[in-house]
């Protein structure tokens, strides 16, 4: 499984992308489930955001979906914040 992440917005206006793919991980199964219960609660369009606050592009093997702040859930936070922060 591939899982990108596309942040836009907030106050500097600064783009961060990163990518994980799962295929060879120990921990495959993990990513999988979060992915699954990340992408039930976003849309397929790009949301309204507030002022200063960061979208989202969250695309899982090909098929991209949208959600912004203030708005996420807690597997999409930890989703986006994993990718982030472990993707290349």
């Amino acid at each position: 499984m591939r899982i990108q992440v596309r942040r836009t917005g907030g106050f500097a206006g600064i783009e961060r992308q990163a990518e994980v793919d799962t295929s060879d991980r120990a921990d495959a199964g993990e990513w999988h489930a979060l992915a699954e219960r990340a992408v039930t609660g976003c849309r397929d369009t790009p949301p309204a955001g507030v002022p200063d606050g960061f979208s989202y592009r969250i695309t899982v093997d090909g098929r991209s979906v949208y959600c912004a702040d203030p708005r996420l859930t807690g597997e999409q936070r930890a989703l986006i914040g994993r990718v982030l922060r472990e993707g290349a």
